[in-house]
């Protein structure tokens, strides 16, 4: 039997990629190529738009940990992440436009997918389906969605500007991660206590760029919150955010700067930089002139500006199974930021879970449900409690894991317990040892197919 997908973005790919390596025909059908939604810029797969960083990669991270456990189920966004990382200290930052490439090239070569370019109006009625068209679902096929799952809800997001290295101005910038940890992967901006303030004036009271057919008065999701709407919460909300100072000290001055702009690699060569936290909706020629007033970026030349669009996802606590799949269709699952995960990772691992679920209904065996003792089964309980009321996406973070008894008091062994638990629960759950999870499945792409 063939298992349709809908949407070839990271949890798409993931699904279609983990059902063709367990021997299932996959068709799968994406629109670029024909249609493109108004936050994507090229026709490859899985493209990452907001930001370059897949978040932390330590083991005794939330982030890190979500990521060891989708390595144990083959991920193929891991596997391009491996292949196409860039410096970014204790983050996992790639090459976006060679991680979208591995996963595209990876998906079309495969022997199990069929590959179909359309824009897709209804859930097929026939089959297994995974529907992970994403946060900017619309037209038809978010009417057909509405008539299964109802009234969605909606927030926005925000994209970070992108700079090139040579237009910063390094007499005024220093290389650096915090408290010394690493080997100086970020480029520091920093303001003194006149230059901050006047900073903020300007950029609190700048233009805002029109929503079209957007809400004008939009429900901002606090991951993804502009730069500008964080500035009007107050003189300092920025600089205990995104600008805060902690951990870093100006060689040029010896002293601990007042306020702190970091610029994180864009891609390997690190001829571009994205400004860190830096979402906005401002309009661009208001982002080029509020922002010049950081000294370090006073004649910076943007490859891309910020840009803010909607994100919609379904009420998946009343909806979905916490094997991904509908309540009242058990052949129909989600995966992606339309079920409510939220971060690039995030919508990966769910597009694995769904898959994996799909291919235990085609052998006739029950759905996986990992416990909370794993961040994949954290995370799927979250979108799937019953009890939920406000629902709000959530990313990966210690809070959704069931607690450690007796509770550890270190913070450092008390994350590292929770990775060791996880790596106890996927040998039993799943016969996923420790020598499964570190490396990545399946060759990489060479040199030679990289630039075809």
């Amino acid at each position: 039997m063939k298992v349709t997908v809908i949407g070839a973005g990271l949890a798409g790919t993931e699904a279609a990629y983990y059902l063709a390596e367990n021997g299932i025909k996959v068709l799968l059908i994406e629109q670029k190529g024909k249609k493109r939604s108004p936050a994507h810029s090229i026709n490859g797969y899985a493209e990452l738009v907001c930001s370059n960083s897949l978040k932390a990669i330590r083991e005794d991270s939330a982030g890190g940990l979500l990521k060891k456990e989708m390595r144990a189920f083959g991920s193929v966004c891991m596997q391009a992440a491996d292949s196409c990382r860039v410096p970014a200290g204790g983050a996992l930052a790639v090459n976006r436009s060679l991680f979208s490439l591995y996963i595209t090239e990876k998906i079309k070569r495969h022997p199990n997918i069929e590959i179909v370019q359309a824009e897709q109006k209804q859930i097929p009625e026939e089959g297994y389906v995974i529907v992970a068209t994403g946060p900017l679902t619309e037209g038809e096929l978010a009417d057909d969605i509405k008539k299964h799952c109802g009234e969605y809800l909606s927030f926005y997001d925000a994209a970070a500007p992108i700079v090139t290295f040579e237009s910063i101005d390094m007499n005024s910038a220093f290389l650096a991660s915090r408290y010394n940890d690493e080997d100086g992967d970020y480029i520091n901006c920093p303001m003194n206590k006149e230059e901050y303030e006047a900073f903020h004036q300007e950029l609190i009271h700048a233009e805002s760029a029109p929503l079209n057919e957007f809400d004008h008065r939009p429900n901002v999701y606090e991951g993804c919150m502009p730069v500008e709407i964080m500035g009007k919460r107050g003189m300092d909300t920025l600089r205990f955010g995104p600008l805060k100072p902690v951990g870093l000290r100006d060689p040029k001055t010896g002293h601990r700067p007042w306020a702190v702009v970091q610029l994180r690699k864009e891609n390997s060569e690190g001829t571009l930089y994205n400004l860190v936290g830096f979402q906005t909706n401002l309009r661009w020629p208001e982002q080029k002139r509020v922002f010049s007033l950081i000294p370090a970026l006073k004649n910076a030349e943007y490859i891309r500006y910020g840009v803010m669009h909607r994100n919609t996802f379904i009420n998946s606590p009343k909806l979905l199974n916490a094997d991904y799949s509908l309540r009242s269709n058990d052949k129909i699952f989600f995966a992606g930021q339309i079920t409510g995960v939220e971060g690039y990772m995030e919508s990966a691992s769910s597009g694995i879970m769904a898959a994996v679920n799909v291919l235990r209904k085609l052998k006739g065996e029950p759905s996986l449900i990992l416990p909370k003792t794993t961040m994949l089964g954290a995370l799927a309980a979250y979108i799937s409690d019953e009890t939920v009321t406000n629902f709000q996406p959530m990313g990966a973070n210690f809070g959704i894991l069931e607690a450690i008894e007796p509770h550890i008091r270190d913070k450092k062994q008390r994350n590292m317990q929770y990775a060791q638990r996880s790596e106890r629960v996927l040998r039993s759950e799943v016969g996923l040892g420790s020598e499964q999870l570190p490396a990545p499945v399946g060759p990489g792409l060479s040199k030679e197919e990289g630039r075809s």
